[in-house]
């Protein structure tokens, strides 16, 4: 309960529970609160797995949905259908660093009834409360900022006390249990998240600067870049920008791998958030389940690359991707 009243209060939500993983998290708060016949309007952009959800699984129970691209922020209300129960959010989005429009939809929620839903795993609550913005369900993979150094896996969802039990409810027998141990890192590891983030952020801007000037990226994303679509909505609603983005190489899945083979210090993992900073390639790894035309929906080009930016210098950060780019 310690770890699960700590991330409840830095979200600034009534009570919460804790998963064994990120994925457990999501999957154990959409189907604590799903029935047969339900329907779902989610961001087109989240993490495959998630998808896998939505698109494989929970169709054979009859729960439906509807996807809404990041950059179409009007379509969201016409994809609302009578029997729709939630808004389903990732923001900032896996792995295109999309940003949603929170006050928005929390105040779509609110008009037509709904739940809204916002899995805050890449802001961390240092960065984002979505709660503010009229969240009722908020969820985390603690894998990975709340940890920050790769060592345990976890998920939390916090929230109201009404929907809180009943997401104890299910949890409780279908048994998504978070470890003793591992809550114990996780409530420790909360200790430094402040000062963590702040790193990330920092080193993160850093390179998303570098890059976004470098003659061998077409594109950076960085929602606290000015060039990013949606910064000024990031601005309004994260403390800073997080640890996260994503960018372009020119000459596509060649170009990227030869890249990634030229990395030396910077790790090769599908992780994120963790102390080292970690290069993934999101066609081949976290979003390899989806087919080539889902991928290219969401953004996730064949030279696009997603970096979780660590705590090291930012100089010896920098100095690994560019000479990695060089070549």
């Amino acid at each position: 309960t310690e770890l699960i009243d700590k991330v409840a209060q830095m979200e600034g939500a009534e009570a919460g529970w804790a998963t064994a993983t990120g994925m457990a998290a999501v999957f154990t708060s959409l189907a604590s609160l799903l029935k047969s016949g339900d329907h779902v309007v989610s961001c087109r952009s989240i993490f495959g797995s998630s998808h896998i959800l939505f698109t494989k699984i929970f169709p054979k129970w009859n729960i439906s949905h509807s996807y809404v691209d990041v950059d179409k922020q009007e379509d969201w209300e016409s994809a609302i259908q009578e029997n729709t129960k939630i808004l389903f959010v990732e923001t900032p989005s896996n792995p295109g660093v999309d940003i949603v429009d929170l006050q928005y939809l929390g105040d779509l929620a609110k008009k037509h009834n709904l739940l809204l839903l916002v899995d805050n795993c890449f802001a961390s609550p240092y960065l984002q409360k979505p709660i503010d913005f009229g969240a009722h369900l908020i969820i985390h993979s603690a894998t990975k900022y709340m940890d920050g150094q790769g060592r345990v896996l976890g998920g939390i969802i916090v929230g109201s006390k009404d929907l809180i039990e009943e997401v104890k409810g299910f949890a409780r027998h279908s048994g998504p249990a978070l470890s003793p141990f591992n809550a114990w890192l996780l409530s420790k590891s909360l200790e430094t998240l402040a000062l963590r983030m702040d790193r990330h952020s920092d080193n993160a801007l850093a390179l998303a600067k570098f890059l976004e000037a470098h003659p061998q990226v077409d594109l950076v994303k960085y929602p606290f870049l000015e060039s990013h679509p949606q910064y000024e909505i990031a601005r309004k609603q994260m403390k800073k920008g997080g640890g996260i983005l994503s960018f372009i190489i020119k000459g596509g899945i060649e170009a990227g791998r030869r890249f990634l083979d030229a990395i030396e210090m910077v790790s090769l993992s599908a992780n994120l958030g963790d102390s080292r900073t970690i290069v993934t390639h999101p066609a081949s790894t976290t979003h390899a389940r989806l087919t080539e035309e889902e991928r290219l929906e969401v953004g996730i080009k064949p030279g696009l690359i997603r970096i979780s930016v660590g705590l090291e210098h930012i100089d010896d950060i920098t100095e690994d991707i560019r000479k990695a780019l060089e070549k």
